[in-house]
């Protein structure tokens, strides 16, 4: 630090913060640590009586933390996003769309480890609304070296570690399987689930079509989705082990390469996802997406909606943090369900 007379303080950054306080109306900093002093600054540093001010000396190779914000904005910041303005060398980004939050969860290890820097986020394959706040980053002294920037800067790479993928229109066909819904001994209570679930992505109409046990008719009925231009098809019921329950079957004689039939989630374990011809998802999906509020098909269909091509692997993932745990108060997503480490 050096003392410096406040006239001669402009273009320099101040080592501590300076409190304003008058009787009655306000006590708080109005200059932050870090503050660039600027002309318009000296009559107001003069009036709560600071005469001379503890600058930062500028070292050669050590960059202010504003700069080296900068530095890690350009490393975070990915498409539909924008950043805050820097305040006390801390900026935020926040959404500029609706869609789901990606994160190369790596880089941002690698970054965090390094010492004296910090990125904080929510967690990434969530959905996220417009305006929502993404992360936050900041350098934790005043001053850094510029060496260990740049190595943040390697670890970044040229691809940003956030972006948001926003949704595409997808034309939803549904197939209703079930021999009591079919012979209409019981009501269909499982498509109505489903329509819900789809208009939170803004689709509000879907093909849909109602079938008995036979899995043939179930094949046929999801190839006929897919010939009506139907880009995902969604199958209702018939997913467990029993001998009647034929839709695992039936979406496999489709042709579609199957991705998984189980996943490690509660509610949710006999969930299948298969893709036809390589682009289109056929998910069966069980019957405690009816009645439970939320299910691996409220982790999984977000994602998909971008159009992001899930694999194996991203469903193994879901063991740790894939027990719901059926609050009284359900604050999904705002909570552990589907959150692994």
């Amino acid at each position: 630090m050096k003392l410096v007379k406040t006239e001669d303080a402009v273009g320099q950054v101040l080592c501590h913060d300076i409190t304003q306080i008058i009787k009655g109306v306000t006590k708080d900093a109005v200059f932050r640590k870090g503050h660039v002093v600027k002309e318009e600054d000296i009559p107001v540093l003069l009036s709560v009586g600071k005469e001379h001010l503890y600058i930062w000396e500028k070292e050669e190779g050590m960059l202010h933390e504003n700069e080296a914000a900068e530095i890690l904005r350009k490393i975070c910041q990915g498409s539909n996003m924008h950043p805050s303005d820097v305040k006390e060398g801390k900026i935020e980004l926040i959404a500029d769309i609706d869609g789901v939050l990606k994160i190369d969860v790596e880089k941002l290890n690698r970054i965090n480890s390094l010492g004296e820097i910090m990125i904080a986020s929510r967690h990434g394959n969530f959905p996220i609304k417009k305006g929502d706040k993404i992360a936050g980053t900041r350098v934790i002294p005043l001053v850094i070296h510029e060496d260990k920037m740049k190595a943040a800067e390697e670890i970044g790479g040229d691809e940003p570690i956030f972006q948001v993928r926003p949704y595409e229109k997808k034309k939803v066909g549904i197939v209703t399987t079930g021999s009591e819904i079919f012979k209409g001994r019981i009501q269909d209570t499982f498509t109505p689930v489903i329509r819900e679930k789809i208009a939170e992505y803004g689709i509000e109409e879907a093909e849909h079509i109602l079938c008995d046990d036979d899995h043939v008719k179930i094949t046929e009925a999801i190839m006929e989705m897919i010939a009506r231009g139907c880009n995902m098809v969604i199958c209702t019921g018939g997913m467990s082990v029993d001998p009647d329950d034929r839709t695992p079957l039936a979406i496999k004689n489709t042709g579609a390469e199957i991705v998984t039939y189980g996943a490690p989630v509660l509610p949710g374990a006999m969930f299948m996802l298969a893709y036809y011809d390589g682009a289109i998802p056929v998910m069966g999906l069980p019957g405690c997406v009816m009645y439970a509020k939320r299910t691996i098909f409220d982790l999984v269909l977000p994602r998909i909606m971008t159009g992001e091509k899930l694999k194996a692997k991203d469903l193994n993932l879901l063991g740790q943090g894939g027990l719901c745990l059926s609050c009284p108060v359900c604050t999904f997503p705002n909570c552990g369900f589907g959150k692994a480490m």
